[in-house]
């Protein structure tokens, strides 16, 4: 089980990215945009870095949803390679098999 201040920081940091995730877009559609002057570009630049840190999508991290551990994650199914094993073998995962040669 992986710490709670762990796993409970990156719950903030996916609830600062939703929040800023508008407002972050628009700013980098404005600094990328060639047709605009360089100064309001600049500007946006700016506006971008002032944003907090934390509101980053790439800031983020893949953690397991039932233990929270951070490596041997698998995106399809949300889980870290330990949980899925544990569960496989329980048989709570439909279609999952232990293989045996």
């Amino acid at each position: 089980m992986a710490k709670k201040s762990a796993v409970n920081r990156n719950e903030r940091v996916k609830k600062l990215v939703a929040q800023y995730a508008a407002r972050r877009a628009d700013l980098k559609a404005k600094a990328n945009d060639e047709s605009l002057p360089l100064e309001e570009r600049f500007e946006a630049r700016l506006k971008l870095a002032a944003l907090p840190r934390n509101s980053a999508p790439n800031r983020i991290r893949n953690r397991c949803e039932v233990t929270g551990r951070p490596r041997g994650y698998y995106r399809k199914l949300k889980m870290s390679r330990i949980a899925l094993r544990q569960l496989g073998n329980l048989g709570q995962i439909p279609g999952l098999t232990k293989s045996s040669w």
